[in-house]
Parts: structure tokens; C-alpha cells; sequence
């Protein structure tokens, strides 16, 4: 069993996570979905790490501009004074990582570091916002993920790497891996952060959630913006839902009694 608590887990659940600030409903990775999350009651939002040429740390998703802004290019070729000029969907300048921590002390954010560049600018930013026990790291990559804890210096909360959530699923599958799930448990990886399912492969599963659970990790599911779903995902007993949907998920947790609205909300 995981013998260490993060703060960054320590809020009633299930955790209610609002994906790039609720992208579905307001500009995905702006400011101003970010705070309308939190006005809506949410204490959890998810966003990425992604760094400019001159090494300024952005809340962005993409490599590139292209999709979401009204100007072209790849970010990490791109000095921040022309970086700065873009808009989200032609309204909204792209948020700095360091400010979102900064403007909002007690909401805890889910950090996808998307690239190796964003590792030392993300490690500078918490540690000038002092925002250690209100992040949770989680990367497409385990080399990234093992980089960005090292260089942050100390334990922080992250999510398995996709070796870790292929060794879960592994143990939840297949009996006879006791001494993967005590390695896992000794890694001190307190969540393990999953799709549904993954190139025709199911990923959450009751199974997977027991297994989880079994050694004191969390499950948390990405990215869920159909309701019927987010019910039966709940009904598995997952910790957690990221979601574009930010009301529709509120929704179904106040039905459900299980909305716990942060201290922020409207």
C-alpha cells in the first residue's frame, strides 16, 4: 500500500477535473476558462506545460499555434514576444503556466508536460509559487515524467506513465503479477491517470479500478464529455473525471450528492 498522502488528493470525491479549463465550453487553455471553472465550483483544473524558444513557460496543448489561435507556428521555434500576440480563438492571449498559479492559491492543477523545454521553467514556476503541494505531474512519456520530478527536487504528486498504466492493466488482467503490483506500490505514484479504452483495448475497467485501489492508488479517467458515460464510470468507483463539459459533469455530481465545489465558487 502507498504509504504517503499528497495534499494535491486530499479533497472530497470524486475529483472533478476541468480539462484545459473546460474546453468544450469556453476557450480551451484561456484565462477566462480557467476562472469560469472555478467559478463554477471547480477545484481541480487540468492543463499542459509547454515552453516558448527563449524558455517562457505557457499553458498551451499544442506544438503549434495553428489550431486554436489566429497566428501559425510551432511554439518552441517561436520567441515569446511573437507567441505573445496570439490569440485564442481570436480573443484570448495564451495564458503564462506561473500566472494561472499565482492568480488561483488554493485551486490544484493537473499538469501534462508536454516537452523536455517546459521541465526547468515548470520546476522555476512552483517553486516561485510555492505551489508544490497543489500539482499533480502526468506526462505522455515516462522519460518526461521522471525528468520534471527530478528536477523539481522533492516528491510531488504525478500519474503512472504509460508503463506504469500498461503494467496495471497487466496486473489487472492477468493473474500472477503480485511483484509488479508491489513494485508499482513501492514507487510511490499515487494516481494512475487512464483513457477508457486505447487502440480497441479496454482500459478502465472494474477490474483495473480494484487493482488500484488494491494498492492505494487512485483512477482517474480522461477525457469524458458524455454523461450516460461519466454515470457508469462512477459506478466503477473511479476517483476522478476530466471532462470538456464542465457543467454537464457538475451536473451529474450534484444528482449524484457527490459535488464537493471548491472554496472559489460563485
Amino acid at each position: 500500500m502507498l504509504s504517503r498522502r499528497f495534499a494535491f488528493l486530499d479533497h472530497p470525491g470524486p475529483l472533478a477535473f476541468a480539462h484545459r479549463g473546460g474546453a468544450a465550453e469556453n476557450a480551451e487553455n484561456s484565462a477566462a476558462a480557467f476562472e469560469r471553472a472555478v467559478g463554477l465550483g471547480y477545484a481541480y483544473l487540468e492543463t499542459d506545460a509547454r515552453a516558448t524558444a527563449d524558455g517562457v513557460l505557457l499553458a498551451f496543448h499544442d506544438h503549434t499555434l495553428d489550431r486554436v489561435t489566429d497566428r501559425r507556428g510551432r511554439v518552441s521555434q517561436l520567441p515569446y514576444r511573437e507567441v505573445k500576440r496570439a490569440r485564442i480563438d481570436g480573443a484570448h492571449e495564451i495564458p503564462l503556466l506561473e500566472d494561472l498559479l499565482g492568480t488561483w492559491p488554493e485551486i490544484r492543477f493537473n499538469i501534462d508536460v508536454k516537452e523536455p523545454a517546459a521541465i526547468a521553467p515548470l520546476a522555476a514556476a512552483v517553486r516561485r509559487t510555492g505551489a508544490y503541494d497543489r500539482i499533480c505531474l502526468t506526462s505522455f512519456s515516462d522519460e518526461r515524467l521522471a525528468l520534471a520530478r527530478a528536477a523539481l527536487g522533492r516528491q510531488v504528486c504525478s500519474a503512472l506513465g504509460p508503463r506504469g498504466v500498461a503494467a496495471l492493466r497487466a496486473a489487472a488482467t492477468t493473474s500472477g503479477y503480485g511483484r509488479l503490483l508491489a513494485r508499482l506500490s513501492r514507487a510511490g505514484v499515487p494516481c494512475a491517470q487512464v483513457p477508457v479504452g486505447f487502440r480497441g483495448l479496454r482500459v478502465t475497467t472494474r477490474a483495473l479500478v480494484r487493482t488500484a485501489h488494491a494498492i492505494g492508488m487512485q483512477v482517474h479517467v480522461w477525457t469524458i464529455n458524455d454523461t450516460a458515460r461519466m454515470e457508469r464510470l462512477l459506478d466503477l468507483g473511479v476517483d476522478g473525471i476530466m471532462t470538456d463539459k464542465v457543467t454537464g459533469l457538475r451536473d451529474v455530481l450534484q444528482r449524484r450528492g457527490q459535488w464537493h465545489p471548491g472554496r472559489l465558487a460563485a
